[in-house]
């Protein structure tokens, strides 16, 4: 099957030369949602006319959201290592106190 246009790589760049993407009603042969070959110029205005400011936006909101979800991982994992950072120092000054304890029991009993 050899096709003039595809949605990827449409016959022409042109808004108003480009074919609806309508259902074909005539042959059932078309997937649903296939470019008819008879096109008109009016009907690529009114079928472009859905881009709304919301659609617009979604790339823009797509980043947003997944920037927040990258500061999350990061203010987690930047938690994590405070933890263990700090169960680190809490080991220490356990070893360091025990120390001294046994210096100081060892210095009364002599």
């Amino acid at each position: 099957m050899t096709a003039l246009g595809t949605i990827d790589r449409p016959l022409t760049h042109d808004p108003l030369k480009q074919a609806l993407m309508t259902p074909n009603t005539t042959t059932s042969e078309q997937p649903h949602g296939s470019a008819t070959a008879d096109f008109i110029t009016a009907g690529a205005m009114t079928s472009r006319q859905n881009r709304t400011r919301e659609m617009q936006l979604i790339p823009e909101a797509l980043a947003r959201a997944h920037m927040d979800d990258r500061m999350r991982e990061v203010d987690a994992e930047r938690q994590a290592l405070r933890l263990v950072a700090a169960r680190r120092m809490q080991r220490r000054a356990e070893r360091v106190s025990l120390r001294a304890r046994r210096a100081l029991a060892m210095a009364v009993m002599h």
